[in-house]
């Protein structure tokens, strides 16, 4: 689905740098993710893991979301 806001050991704001860290990652050329956290100011191990181990699932839930009539 979408990156929880906070994170969710010590509460910090992190929901705002997944767009930033998604395009930096991406790709074959894609930039190493440990450094991508630490340039966004993402410290906390707890912090970088809810970015490292974040599965986009919403493409595959998305289908399923649109209500028909019967």
């Amino acid at each position: 689905m979408l990156i929880p806001v906070r994170c969710f050991s010590c509460g910090n704001v992190i929901g705002h740098l997944w767009e930033d860290y998604k395009t930096r990652t991406e790709g074959d050329d894609g930039e190493d993710a440990g450094e991508v956290l630490t340039d966004l100011g993402v410290e906390r191990y707890c912090c970088r893991r809810m970015f490292v181990s974040h599965v986009e699932l919403i493409d595959e839930v998305a289908p399923f979301s649109v209500f028909r009539k019967p």
